[in-house]
């Protein structure tokens, strides 16, 4: 993958990142049944912006050979 198409990539998982925790979306995710699923919700989705940012960093770049 190219630096500028990774950067974007990175950028897009920040925006993704601060969706999922935006306090709308929480609150939604607490108030949903009687029981309290914030922990829940909290902890899949700070595993599922991990998980991504180590895919995206951990992902080999593509390397032209130098021409000669």
């Amino acid at each position: 993958m190219s630096a500028p198409r990774r950067r974007e990539r990175l950028l897009a998982l920040i925006v993704l990142a601060a969706l999922l925790f935006t306090p709308p979306l929480v609150l939604v995710s607490d108030r949903a049944l009687a029981i309290s699923w914030l922990p829940l919700y909290l902890f899949i989705a700070w595993g599922l912006v991990i998980g991504l940012a180590a895919w995206l960093m951990e992902s080999p770049t593509i390397r032209k050979p130098p021409e000669e």
